[in-house]
């Protein structure tokens, strides 16, 4: 069978090599309207809800170069005077809780190592491939060169359908190299892998490094001040070092290395009442169905999720009336997890995160305020299978 995947983001690719693994028969095509697959994006967070798909899909050598396991999670308020939480032992704590780890990695280190391992078994690519409309009763979509590419099945993974709306926040994505790092304290900070979190009023600011700590992330979470219909512009370092200006000293120093900046808009969307047509053409994942803030770092995590469970789904199809059937059953395993995901961004964002901050300097709560610190929350995400789950349904 011909299925058609439409977009090369870590959602279209996990779909394409998880299905091609298991149906290697089935003709896997990928449209991708960037010229080429490109070094572009920032850091990801890897939780072991996905990190144990990756190892399943034999990925494990080749992410493990790129990949750093965190040794220590803090958090503090913005002024960095304070302590509000810490995990030591973060990364080994992971492996012995969830069996998997937790990587922090660079986005275009995972894009191209599942890209090549498709690649090696035989999914094809066609880039600047733009798709500019969705036929649902043909089965096909129309591309920006007036081509029509058809499939028996179309699989939507670039966001193309969705009509996403501002948050209310953006981010400031900042990538730097370790080697450009002078400042002895500073090199002291970078030398030890670890997650560093600053909450403060209406904005938050994390760290963590990526390529075995040969390189830094830094995102910084702030209220979104881009025009209407802007969704990414490049960033004033002035304004931005402005805003932070009585934050953590430690994080004004890091601050003032940023050579440049991009600011990006946070975008949500309406929930989608079907992931799938009724005649089981086309189907969504992804931000494409469930676009996430980025609070619990859970957006590449889940959609690698749908890709696992959507990629082993359509392996099981004898032919196309199988398809209708099989999303049914994707949409009924994934939609309601997916949800849940986004609305604990939406809870963990940066006005929910200001409240808890002025609650905890006045007086600590009891339990666990912040997600990044909650076992029971992060146990509910991390400790899922999707593997595993697929080994509940009739089919299997």
């Amino acid at each position: 069978m011909d299925i058609v995947i439409v977009g090369a983001g870590l959602g279209g690719l996990g779909t394409a090599l998880t299905l091609k693994t298991a149906a290697p028969s089935h003709n896997v095509l990928v449209l991708e309207s960037a010229p080429e697959l490109a070094e572009i994006g920032a850091g990801l967070q890897l939780t072991p809800n996905t990190t144990r798909l990756l190892l399943c899909w034999g990925l494990g050598d080749r992410l493990e170069k790129v990949a750093t396991n965190p040794e220590v999670f803090t958090i503090l308020p913005y002024k960095g005077d304070k302590l509000l939480g810490r995990r030591n032992g973060f990364g080994k704590e992971m492996i012995c809780k969830y069996g998997a780890p937790f990587w922090d990695m660079h986005r275009a280190d995972l894009q191209l190592a599942i890209f090549e391992r498709a690649q090696e078994l035989g999914v094809r690519f066609r880039f600047g491939a733009t798709v500019t409309s969705y036929d649902f009763e043909g089965s096909k979509v129309s591309l920006a060169n007036g081509n029509e590419v058809p499939g028996d099945l179309i699989i939507a993974a670039d966001g193309t359908m969705s009509s996403p709306l501002p948050t209310g926040d953006l981010a400031y994505r900042i990538v730097l190299n370790t080697d450009m790092i002078e400042d002895e304290n500073l090199r002291e900070f970078v030398s030890k892998p670890r997650v560093h979190l600053w909450v403060g009023p209406d904005c938050h600011a994390i760290y963590y490094p990526l390529r075995n700590n040969t390189m830094i992330n830094i995102m910084l979470l702030i209220p979104d001040d881009l025009p209407e219909n802007v969704a990414r512009a490049p960033g004033d370092i002035g304004q931005m070092r402005e805003l932070f200006r009585d934050w953590d000293p430690l994080l004004q120093r890091l601050l003032a290395l940023v050579p440049e900046v991009q600011k990006w808009r946070l975008m949500n969307n309406t929930e989608m009442d079907s992931w799938c047509d009724e005649k089981g053409t086309i189907v969504f994942l992804g931000d494409a169905c469930h676009p996430m803030l980025p609070y619990i770092a859970q957006g590449a995590n889940s959609a690698l999720e749908d890709a696992a469970v959507l990629g082993t789904l359509i392996a099981k199809a004898h032919d196309k009336s199988d398809f209708p059937a099989l999303l049914q059953i994707y949409q009924h395993l994934r939609k309601p997890r997916s949800l849940a995901m986004v609305k604990g961004g939406l809870r963990q964002n940066s006005s929910s995160a200001t409240k808890i901050l002025e609650e905890q300097l006045e007086e600590p709560l009891p339990g666990y305020p912040f997600y990044w610190l909650d076992p029971q929350a992060q146990g509910w995400v991390y400790s899922y299978d999707a593997v595993e789950e697929l080994g509940y349904t009739h089919i299997f």
